[in-house]
């Protein structure tokens, strides 16, 4: 029987929450390393965004993508709504879904 596979979409922001990132992954776990061992020379490397503060898991790649372009086509305002109605606190959310990575 073959898996489907699954996408995230996600956000992360730095210490201070002052810059927010999304993105789209198949892969959350190895994702979140990468920004958080600033693997790629990129935005979230630069910001210091290695905090995981949303997600939400998604079947079909064109939907995560569609959905990934929504959220960053959205004023800061919007987003943090978003955040908060997931996690209010802003906590670290990879802590709780990888525990063995810290």
């Amino acid at each position: 029987m073959r898996r489907e596979r699954q996408y995230c979409v996600y956000i992360m922001t730095n210490k201070f929450n002052r810059v927010l990132y999304t993105g789209v992954t198949n892969n959350l776990q190895r994702r979140v390393h990468e920004h958080r061992d600033k693997v790629n020379k990129c935005f979230t490397a630069k910001y210091n965004a290695n905090k995981l503060v949303y997600y939400e898991v998604i079947d079909d790649i064109r939907i995560a993508i569609a959905r990934e372009k929504q959220i960053k086509g959205w004023l800061r305002k919007k987003k943090v709504m978003l955040i908060k109605g997931l996690n209010p606190t802003w906590r670290d959310l990879s802590k709780d879904l990888f525990p063995e990575s810290y």
